[in-house]
């Protein structure tokens, strides 16, 4: 998390690059696991600047800048449909380090 912004009026806005790596669009409805404290809220995402991931509105009570986040969509298929997950691990500076699909 680098930023909050109470002003806004509500999402995640993430790092555009990390929204395509994993397969998140902008205006997804995504959850959001707040690792250092663990709370756990739903939002939806917006784009960003490099390495940026900021809570928006009033969600941005429920992190600080420095915790660790993860960001999760979901979706539903039919059983003969084939779905592989996109799974992206960053740095501290929410750099992406390494992709897999979830083997």
């Amino acid at each position: 998390m680098t930023a909050t912004d109470k002003a806004y009026e509500g999402s995640i806005t993430v790092d555009t690059e990390l929204l395509a790596a994993a397969d998140i669009v902008p205006h997804e409805r995504v959850q959001v696991v707040n690792v250092t404290t663990g709370g756990r809220f739903e939002t939806y995402a917006i784009a960003g600047d490099d390495g940026e991931v900021c809570l928006n509105g009033a969600a941005a009570r429920l992190a600080e800048p420095g915790d660790i986040v993860i960001i999760m969509s979901y979706a539903r298929y039919a059983e003969d449909e084939r779905h592989e997950p996109s799974i992206v691990f960053v740095d501290e500076m929410n750099t992406i380090t390494e992709q897999t699909n979830g083997d």
